[in-house]
């Protein structure tokens, strides 16, 4: 059983964590837009979208709400329309292939779905423009 002296300082570094947490998951959204939107970087499996087309909407969402939870600017707005953005993907594109995520290739749905949800109610961290802007 841990102590009480190492779960305080797990605890003391919850802000930074979950701000580096914000970070990685904005950075991995915005590429995963700029995919889509741009075909950069150049990925076989990302097929062309049509301006202003359905696939076009997602990536510019992911895009934009990549850059905004990236650098936690509108963090839990950002991070509501993302997980949004991508349960309807899951289940547009995902559901009707397999029950499971892991049968159907939703699973970085998935992922990004719940961990864009977890943003929605802890906020961007200590890290962001959030709580910059919270302190002025």
């Amino acid at each position: 059983m841990a102590s009480s002296s190492s779960v305080a300082k797990l605890d003391g570094a919850t802000p930074v964590v979950l701000s580096l947490f914000r970070i990685v998951f904005g950075f991995l959204f915005t590429v995963h837009g700029t995919a889509i939107l741009f075909r950069w970087p150049d990925l076989a499996s990302m097929p062309p979208v049509e301006s202003w087309s359905l696939g076009w909407w997602a990536g510019a969402l992911e895009f934009l709400t990549g850059v905004a939870i990236l650098f936690g600017a509108g963090t839990r707005i950002a991070a509501f329309i993302a997980s949004g953005t991508m349960a309807f993907a899951y289940f547009s594109q995902h559901q009707s292939a397999g029950l499971l995520p892991i049968e159907n290739g939703g699973e970085l749905a998935a992922v990004f779905c719940w961990a864009f949800f977890l943003l929605v109610f802890t906020g961007g961290g200590s890290l962001s423009i959030d709580a910059a802007l919270k302190k002025s």
